[in-house]
């Protein structure tokens, strides 16, 4: 059940669409001055070297950041993203080297009246998480199932938010669960950004998930979506994409831009992309 190290897919290019959108839910937030709160429910290791052997192994960043790494001229979703993972590789002389994940990416646009919670169920990565951000008084790290811990952490006193549930999905119940915990958390605080990350390994379990999601009755229901092969039988995941509540203003513009995009960069005629309203306000 916690086999799952995402060392192995830092910088892929789901992470790509993932952090790109995060990044900007993060921005919109950032337009008052009021105080709001970053909920992980699954928030890794914090960094990933991609000269490690878990990186060398997938090579899957490859696929993914680094082939943006020399372009110029981005749509504004990926040259932020692009500006932010530079941040964290400064010291390289230009050089592609570290990936930083949510939660760093979050570190470096949280303002002094912001705060993050943390959870991360896999002990070797809570440790490293909880080295990362060490005696930084704005972040609380927990070592407890993420999805328990979205349930108590909300509705959060400043009632503004960004929640991003990123599990590995490695138990087929993770798919019900997550529906299921989403739900109850939106009922608790509906005002919320809620950005639920999914694979496309096997599209009926994906889309069993999504469906229930759908007909929740929860309103602002944003589906963005990047397919490199099209659905079929065989091991491994085709797409992923994020299932997103509450996103903030013209995130579809921006996700429709990027998606254009990255599709002829990555390269695979077989491959979808979608950004769609699947249930409106």
């Amino acid at each position: 059940m916690l086999s799952y190290r995402h060392g192995y897919h830092a910088g892929n290019y789901a992470d790509v669409l993932k952090h790109s959108m995060l990044i900007q839910a993060l921005k919109a937030m950032q337009k008052k001055e009021k105080p709001y709160v970053y909920i992980d429910t699954h928030a890794g290791a914090g960094a990933y070297s991609l000269t490690d052997e878990f990186s060398q192994k997938t090579g899957e960043y490859l696929e993914g950041v680094a082939k943006l790494w020399e372009h110029e001229n981005l749509p504004i979703a990926l040259a932020d993203y692009v500006e932010a993972v530079r941040h964290f590789n400064a010291e390289y002389d230009g050089e592609l080297r570290v990936y930083p994940g949510s939660p760093a990416f979050v570190d470096v646009e949280l303002r002094p009246q912001d705060r993050m919670v943390l959870h991360e169920l896999h002990t070797t990565d809570h440790e490293l998480l909880e080295s990362y951000f060490i005696q930084d008084k704005q972040v609380k790290v927990i070592n407890n199932d993420g999805l328990a811990g979205l349930i108590a952490a909300v509705p959060p006193l400043e009632r503004r938010g960004v929640i991003l549930i990123d599990p590995s999905y490695e138990i087929k119940t993770d798919y019900n669960d997550v529906a299921h915990t989403l739900i109850k958390a939106h009922k608790r605080f509906a005002t919320g950004i809620f950005m639920l990350w999914y694979p496309v390994v096997k599209r009926e379990q994906t889309e069993a998930m999504l469906t229930l999601l759908k007909n929740s009755g929860i309103k602002k229901q944003l589906r963005i979506e990047q397919a490199i092969h099209a659905d079929n039988d065989e091991f491994g995941m085709t797409a992923a994409g994020l299932w997103v509540i509450n996103p903030p203003w013209q995130m579809d513009v921006m996700a429709k831009e990027a998606l254009e995009y990255l599709a002829p960069l990555l390269g695979h005629a077989d491959g979808h992309t979608t950004v769609k309203w699947e249930v409106g306000e």
